[in-house]
């Protein structure tokens, strides 16, 4: 059975000497494997396809086991990601986050979009780190984290000079200091964009300017918050770690 999907290829891995195993993450199915023969030679209908970060639309074969891909209509190489190193980190880091924290064939349409509007926004000229940042935060839900952002996680207070508590997870007042003495102190700035990265609509982004030392906050945050509760030790995030402090990237204004 021949079915259409709009997918976005996340993973390869070579099969004999000419086929690819690759894997889409699809609008209507979620992450799926297909197997794309003859993909690996220069001159086949599925070699740009099937290249890392692309976004198109596939007609695949489906089973109950490893599907087939037939043929496939590119709608965005994603050109500029893959043209350069740091940018490719950035996306690298995406992709392996995605694939990491979600399973085979469950349908997650809301997710797709997100994914796609991430690699849309670093491949147009974004700044990708605040990028990934939103897109790691939007991730939590989907590994079953819910961190406390809108409010003070012990007492409840919505107003006051907020920190953020690993071990409460999530904002903490100042009122409420003493319940967690390795509280990280941030600024306004970050508090805010921490808030606004969980709750806004990635679709209704304009270009946000942000601080260097505000940037600062947010990874050290982020980070400490994913080795804590996310169970996840990614190899693309230790690249990307050391890639980014190699050299600063020039974005669009």
């Amino acid at each position: 059975m021949f079915q259409k999907c709009e997918g976005i290829v996340i993973r390869t891995n070579h099969y004999g000497e000419t086929n690819k195993i690759v894997t889409l993450f699809t609008r209507e199915w979620g992450k799926i494997g297909v197997m794309a023969r003859g993909a690996k030679k220069p001159n086949s209908r599925l070699a740009a396809i099937t290249q890392l970060f692309t976004y198109g639309q596939f007609l695949v074969q489906t089973s109950t086991g490893l599907g087939s891909l037939q043929q496939g209509e590119m709608l965005s190489s994603m050109r500029s990601i893959k043209e350069d190193i740091f940018l490719t980190a950035y996306a690298s880091y995406v992709i392996d986050l995605t694939d990491k924290s979600t399973d085979e064939k469950k349908a997650n349409p809301f997710l797709f979009e997100m994914l796609y509007q991430t690699l849309n926004y670093i491949n147009e000229g974004y700044d990708p780190e605040i990028i990934v940042h939103i897109f790691e935060v939007k991730m939590l839900n989907t590994l079953g984290l819910y961190p406390i952002l809108n409010q003070c996680t012990v007492c409840g207070s919505t107003d006051g000079h907020f920190s953020f508590s690993i071990r409460e997870g999530g904002f903490i007042c100042h009122r409420c200091l003493e319940k967690d003495p390795h509280h990280y102190k941030i600024s306004q700035s970050t508090v805010k964009l921490l808030r606004l990265f969980y709750f806004i609509d990635m679709s209704r982004l304009g270009n946000i300017s942000v601080k260097q030392e505000t940037k600062a906050e947010l990874k050290k945050i982020i980070t400490a918050y994913y080795d804590e509760y996310s169970g996840l030790h990614l190899k693309t995030k230790k690249f990307l770690n050391q890639i980014s402090q190699l050299g600063s990237i020039d974005f669009k204004s």
